[in-house]
């Protein structure tokens, strides 16, 4: 546990540091990041630490990767949607984004099961079993779950997708900024568990060909989600992890 502790603090100090030199203009838009090794030797971390923090810093929208080409600092200008904050602070934050994933992600389901390949199935089933690996070790499987929607979103052949959650940024999770206050162990891996039903669900419609099936199931998954923070906001306290 304290292993793992340091090697995601390490992680975000990486990507605080490339954030701040994004940020700070020190890495203009365009600009390709150093390599991995090269990171690696003047942070002193290791490759995985590194791959972390730059995945952290593409589902932020930061940084753009090009297959077999590295990674390189996002033009701003090349998609002027952005939700500013870096993660949502409030419940009615929470709800928005909820709504506004389930007009665009009930289309991109029905969309990868209309037009997914094998090739573009197999990271949408690795991202589930990711899942279940997190969830067997007791975490919460955020980021594995992020990566479930992104692959759905690059399985259906539309660049604008996989950039839309990108700008979206990781918070599109909701549960990695709220938590209910009286939620045990027990019935917090219990909803998790639900969660990956209907994932598994949303898969098997997008393998078998059915789009509306599809859509269905990821309606039906993110409805139940906004359901969930809809009544938190009536009344339950809620609070940062």
């Amino acid at each position: 546990m304290a292993r793992k502790q340091l090697k995601n603090n390490l992680a975000e100090q990486v990507m605080a540091r490339l954030s701040a030199d994004i940020r700070g203009g020190r890495l203009a838009p365009g600009t390709r990041l150093p390599t991995e090794q090269a990171l690696t030797n003047e942070l002193g971390v290791s490759r995985t630490v590194v791959r972390e923090a730059v995945a952290a810093l593409r589902a932020d929208g930061l940084v753009v990767t090009r297959r077999g080409s590295g990674a390189f600092v996002a033009d701003p200008a090349a998609g002027p949607f952005r939700i500013v904050p870096p993660s949502a602070t409030s419940l009615s934050d929470i709800l928005n984004i909820m709504e506004l994933r389930l007009a665009v992600e009930v289309q991109a389901a029905g969309l990868a099961a209309e037009r997914a390949n094998r090739k573009q199935l197999a990271p949408i089933r690795a991202a589930l079993r990711a899942i279940d690996s997190a969830l067997q070790r007791g975490e919460g499987a955020v980021a594995e779950d992020f990566a479930f929607h992104r692959a759905i979103a690059e399985a259906t052949g539309n660049d604008q997708f996989p950039r839309f959650l990108a700008y979206l940024g990781s918070h599109v999770i909701p549960r990695q900024s709220v938590r209910l206050s009286v939620d045990t162990p027990a019935e917090r891996r219990a909803y998790l568990e639900r969660i990956q039903d209907e994932h598994a669900r949303i898969v098997t419609a997008i393998a078998e060909g059915e789009p509306v099936e599809a859509r269905r199931a990821m309606r039906d998954h993110l409805m139940r989600s906004l359901e969930r923070y809809r009544k938190l906001a009536g009344g339950n306290a809620y609070g940062r992890r």
